[in-house]
């Protein structure tokens, strides 16, 4: 009997459209069907306050991982900015496919058309300290919900502009709604920004090994040296923090932003040889943590 292959998701319209890409990728290659179960977060119960404050790793994952670890589901799809640093004992992240656009963008005005006093939305600390530092003196307001709800709430004129991920409005049909993408030197984005972790029980043979086929290498040691930062700090998807790498022929060009509670910011950039990523990724973060005190 052909084994039918579980795949545990979030159950917002982006998470079950990424989810179903790797779906029908993995059904194509493997021959074996795969179905979708749909597993409810903390992440997503909590809308009535920032992320930041609701506090914890694997807002978005944990429940997911532990139906992994229970065998109600054999892999899942997370987006990678959403993954907590450090995998849980027995759970691998075996696939990483080709990286969607990474970049931040604003829906509504673009950046020369906004000044001291607008009001932007993001409920990402991240976002708000380097929207700061662009324009000083916006007024920064905390946005939850999905792509639907704050693209509407900026529609409305609750915003002048909201700030969301290209990958998400991408891979949702969305590209039209951008008003502008803002350039990676300027906004660094989130670790894993625009990737998918798909993940697995680290004893299953059959399921990690098809996934280690969607592996897109050049995205995987980006991705590696950016996990390597936020390894080194420590953090989950709220800390204020920001890094992303590019694969530069046999090199990697790492940028980097760690932000303090008082406002203060600290950046990097650093060009390192292709394999010493995850390694170069964690000298960073600990320089930028001395540099912060």
């Amino acid at each position: 009997m052909t084994r039918v292959f579980r795949l545990g998701t979030r159950g917002s319209m982006l998470a079950r459209t990424q989810s179903g890409h790797v779906a029908d990728a993995l059904s194509k290659a493997s021959g074996h069907p795969v179905e979708l179960v749909i597993i409810k977060t903390r992440g997503d119960e909590v809308q009535d306050r920032p992320l930041a404050q609701v506090g914890g790793k694997g807002l978005f994952t944990k429940e997911i991982e532990e139906a992994l670890l229970a065998g109600t589901v054999d892999l899942a799809v997370h987006s990678m900015k959403d993954l907590p640093s450090e995998n849980p004992p027995g759970l691998i992240v075996a696939g990483i496919p080709l990286r969607e656009d990474p970049r931040d963008v604003l829906v509504g005005s673009p950046l020369a058309d906004l000044s001291a006093g607008d009001v932007v939305g993001t409920g990402s600390l991240r976002r708000m300290l380097q929207l700061r530092a662009l324009i000083p003196g916006l007024e920064i307001r905390g946005l939850r919900g999905n792509v639907d709800t704050r693209v509407r709430k900026q529609r409305d004129g609750e915003y002048k502009s909201v700030v969301l991920a290209a990958a998400g409005l991408s891979r949702l049909g969305r590209a039209d709604d951008i008003g502008e993408r803002l350039d990676v030197d300027a906004m660094i984005p989130a670790v894993g920004q625009g990737a998918l972790a798909v993940q697995c029980r680290e004893d299953d043979a059959e399921v990690r090994g098809w996934l280690e086929k969607m592996t897109d290498p050049a995205t995987a040691d980006a991705v590696a040296a950016e996990r390597g930062f936020l390894i080194a700090l420590g953090g989950g998807c709220s800390v204020p923090a920001a890094c992303h790498a590019t694969v530069e022929g046999d090199n990697l060009r790492i940028r980097a932003f760690l932000g303090s509670e008082d406002g203060r910011a600290e950046r990097e950039l650093v060009v390192c040889p292709r394999g010493d990523g995850p390694r170069v990724g964690g000298e960073i973060a600990r320089r930028l943590l001395a540099k912060l005190g």
